[in-house]
């Protein structure tokens, strides 16, 4: 079913609750409506942005175009190994409400990524990533309309170009041509979790697992005997503890999670960087293969925001979050041109305090 709604306000396709119009919004449920919708008068010709649940834009003002948002649905299992399960996904599906399916099913390899915000057409677009893992990690291939040559056809995750918080699919050439519809994710059955990033450690220490892990699925031998091993849902909800315990409920202060990207650098400066500041952290950049860049390094942004005195500015109804300033936040009425300025005097103050540029993670529209 497709629905057509003019003057459409877009508070529901937006966490920041910023107020804004579509001139045009166009909702639909199946993968097979796009060819109708493009041919259609009131959307052939006209600019538009195909939209999930918002968690990533910040509306600048009214959207004078065309605003598409698919519900489609669906989890469909397409093929079985020992120690893996292939499963195709519909783009209008809830994340978290994907990794919480898998979590209770025994699927590992999207857990680090539970919590994040949005619809699993936009972590396919974003390359949603957390704690030591990225949607890449798990991709096998995506779906997508091609809004040009009028088809339906598979990208290989190789052609997805995934970067850091990048793909084929925010290329200025190739957003206004592909619309994902599915993804097909390859999830492991056996192995370890991904413990090593940040704070989850001392989280799952705190809640009182056992670090030791190991992999009772191929093993025989009697585990040894610990308190509380680390399970599956140990982690997911783990992952969900930390992130609630900094990052704000849009429901409450209206926000898009992390403003800006970790700035990459080169392993030189950063050493200039760290002479300077020795409490400034990195984090290794993982090339194509998953191997450790030796020339460049990732630098916490919230460290860079936090250090240069940012913590507590505002702007208007905009400010930084106090228990992460990593996260920008709507303390009510904020209007986008506050949160504009903010995160501009946040850039600024950064690049003329460590000569590093930082970069929104969230798009402006």
């Amino acid at each position: 079913m497709i629905r057509f709604t003019e003057n459409a306000s877009l508070l529901p396709y937006n966490t920041f609750g910023l107020k804004a119009q579509a001139a045009l919004l166009v909702e639909y449920d199946h993968e097979d409506d796009l060819p109708h919708i493009f041919q259609d008068p009131r959307v052939k010709g006209k600019p538009f942005l195909h939209v999930g649940q918002g968690s990533n834009l910040l509306f600048t003002a009214d959207y004078p175009g065309v605003i598409l948002h698919g519900n489609i649905k669906g989890i469909k299992f397409q093929g079985t190994t020992d120690d893996e399960q292939m499963v195709e996904i519909g783009a209008g599906e809830t994340w978290d409400s994907i990794c919480d399916w898998a979590a209770i099913r025994g699927f590992m390899g999207i857990e680090n990524l539970s919590g994040i915000p949005g619809e699993v057409g936009a972590a396919a677009v974003q390359n949603i990533g957390a704690y030591g893992a990225e949607f890449k990690d798990v991709c096998v291939a995506v779906a997508v309309y091609d809004v040009v040559q009028n088809k339906h056809f598979i990208i290989g995750v190789e052609e997805c170009r995934y970067g850091y918080r990048t793909s084929i699919f925010k290329d200025p050439e190739f957003k206004s041509r592909f619309i994902v519809t599915s993804v097909l994710l390859r999830l492991r059955t056996k192995g370890l979790f991904n413990i090593e990033y940040g704070n989850i450690k001392a989280a799952l220490l705190e809640r009182g697992y056992s670090l030791q892990q190991k992999d009772q699925h191929t093993s025989r031998r009697k585990p040894a005997p610990v308190t509380r091993p680390i399970t599956l849902t140990a982690m997911r909800e783990t992952i969900l503890a930390i992130r609630s315990a900094k990052l704000p409920d849009p429901a409450v202060y209206g926000n898009a999670g992390s403003f800006f990207k970790n700035p990459v650098v080169r392993i030189l400066k950063y050493r200039a960087l760290s002479s300077q500041y020795p409490n400034m952290p990195c984090y290794q950049v993982l090339n194509a293969k998953g191997e450790a860049d030796p020339e460049w390094v990732k630098i916490p942004a919230g460290w860079l925001i936090e250090h240069s005195g940012c913590t507590s500015r505002r702007v208007g109804d905009a400010a930084v979050y106090p228990k992460q300033c990593l996260v920008l936040v709507n303390m009510g009425k904020a209007k986008a041109e506050e949160v504009v300025q903010l995160s501009r005097i946040i850039v600024e103050t950064v690049k003329d305090r460590f000569d590093v540029q930082l970069e929104p993670e969230v798009n402006f529209i």
